[in-house]
C-alpha cells in the first residue's frame, strides 16, 4: 500500500471534558473567544458551562447562535462578521455538526477573503484559520476531529464540501455527558451517520491500515451499542459507548475520505433540507449493494465488525447478510426506510443525481458512478 498522511486534533476524551475548555483556549493563545452554539445546546446548559470555564481561564467570550441545521452560507457570513466585530481571536464552539461545520466556515471567512462558496472542494483555503476548539454534543458527525465542512448553499441548493487540513480542529473535547441530551430521533440519526463514515472509510480508494483500524471499530461500537443508547438515553455507559464509535469513525473518514452515500445525501440535504444522518442511513443499504462487488474484502470486513460470520459465506451471501443487518439497524432505530417517506418525489431524482455527481466524496467511491447510476439508486431507494 501507498503511504498514506494521517491527521487527527489533540483529543480530550471523557466525562468533564468540557470543563477544560477554558484551560485549552488559553494554552493556545486565545484570549476573546467567539463562542459558537445553537439554541438546543443552550437549552441543555452545556454551552454556559463551557462558558463559565473559558471566564475562570480569563478568556472572553462572545456568543454566536445563529445556526440552523445544515448551516447556510448566509449564516457563515453573519458569524465572520460578529468574529471581526468584536476582536476575537479563537473560536471554541459548542454542539453538533452543524455548529461545528458553521465555525469551521466562520474560522474561514475571518481569515481569507471571498464568500464561502469560493472555497468550495479540496485544498483551496490560502491562509490558515484561527485557533479552533471543538466540543461536540453529538455522536455522529465527528466534525470535531475532521478536515470536512459541509455548508448549505441556499442560492444553488448545493451541500458544499470543503476539505483541508486546515481545517482540523486544534483540539477535541469529547465529553459523552454532553451527549445525553440528545433525543431518540437524533441519537439516531447521529449514530447512523458515524455508521456511514465508518461503512464508507472502509471500502475508500484512499483508504490505510490506519484508517481501517479505526473504521471497523467504529462500526462494532454502533453495532453493539446504537440501540441501547437510543432505548436507555441517560445511560452514561451507551453514551461512552457511541462518542467512541463517532471519534474513531471521524478519524478513519477523515483521512480516508467517503464515497457515493455521502454524495447523495448532501444532494438531498442542500435540493431538499433533509436531515443528513437520516439520508445515510436509508441510501447506505442501496450503495453497499452496487459496491460490494468492487469492494468485497472491505464489506467482509464490515460484515465481520457487526457479528457476521462472513468467513463461512460465499459473497452472494455475505452480501444479503450485511444488507440484512443494515436494515435491521435502520428499522430498530426508528429511521423512515424510504426516500418517498421523506417528501422525495421521482420528479427530484435527476436534478439530485446531476448534483451528487459533482461531489467531491464520490471521487473516493470503490467503483465509478456516474449520473445515470446515481438516479437509479436514488430511485431503488424511493
Amino acid at each position: 500500500m501507498d503511504p498514506r498522511k494521517f491527521l487527527a486534533p489533540e483529543i480530550l476524551y471523557g466525562v468533564g471534558s468540557r470543563f477544560r475548555a477554558g484551560a485549552y483556549a488559553a494554552n493556545i493563545g486565545i484570549r476573546r473567544a467567539l463562542l459558537v452554539s445553537d439554541a438546543g445546546v443552550i437549552a441543555a446548559g452545556w454551552m454556559e458551562q463551557v462558558r463559565e470555564s473559558l471566564a475562570r481561564a480569563g478568556v472572553e467570550s462572545v456568543l454566536f447562535d445563529g445556526v440552523s441545521p445544515n448551516p447556510r452560507t448566509h449564516e457563515c457570513q453573519a458569524g465572520r462578521e460578529r468574529y471581526l466585530a468584536e476582536a476575537c481571536d479563537g473560536i471554541v464552539v459548542v454542539g453538533g455538526g452543524s455548529p461545528m461545520d458553521c465555525a469551521k466556515a466562520i474560522g474561514i471567512l475571518a481569515v481569507n477573503e471571498g464568500c464561502i462558496r469560493d472555497f468550495e472542494g479540496v485544498d483551496t483555503i490560502p491562509t490558515p484559520c484561527p485557533p479552533l476548539i471543538c466540543i461536540p454534543s453529538t455522536s455522529g458527525s465527528s466534525a470535531d476531529v475532521s478536515q470536512f465542512c459541509i455548508i448549505n448553499d441556499i442560492d444553488r441548493h448545493v451541500k458544499m464540501a470543503i476539505v483541508s487540513r486546515i481545517l482540523v480542529p486544534d483540539v477535541s473535547l469529547i465529553d459523552p455527558e454532553t451527549t445525553c441530551t440528545m433525543d431518540a430521533e437524533l441519537t439516531a440519526a447521529t449514530g447512523l451517520d458515524a455508521l456511514t463514515h465508518a461503512a464508507e472509510a472502509l471500502v475508500s480508494n484512499a483508504r490505510s491500515s490506519l484508517t481501517d483500524l479505526h473504521a471497523k471499530e467504529a462500526i462494532r461500537l454502533v453495532w453493539n451499542n446504537l440501540v441501547g443508547a437510543i432505548e436507555h438515553p441517560e445511560n452514561l455507559e451507551y453514551r461512552h459507548q457511541m462518542s467512541l464509535a463517532s471519534l474513531n469513525a471521524g478519524l478513519a473518514f477523515s483521512n480516508a475520505s467517503l464515497g457515493a452515500v455521502h454524495a447523495m445525501a448532501h444532494a438531498l440535504g442542500g435540493l431538499l433540507d433533509m436531515p443528513h444522518g437520516e439520508c445515510n442511513a436509508i441510501l447506505l443499504p442501496h450503495v453497499v449493494e452496487r459496491n460490494f462487488e468492487t469492494a468485497e474484502q472491505g464489506y467482509r470486513a464490515m460484515a465481520a465488525a457487526m457479528d457476521i460470520a462472513e468467513q463461512t459465506l460465499s459473497a452472494p451471501a455475505c452480501k444479503a447478510r450485511l444488507l440484512e443487518s443494515i436494515r435491521t439497524l435502520q428499522r430498530q432505530a426508528g429511521i423512515p426506510p424510504r426516500l418517498g417517506d421523506c417528501g422525495v418525489k421521482p420528479e427530484d431524482l435527476a436534478a439530485l443525481a446531476k448534483v451528487a455527481e459533482q461531489d467531491a466524496c464520490l471521487v473516493t467511491n470503490p467503483c465509478d458512478l456516474d449520473a445515470d447510476e446515481l438516479e437509479n439508486l436514488y430511485a431503488r431507494a424511493l
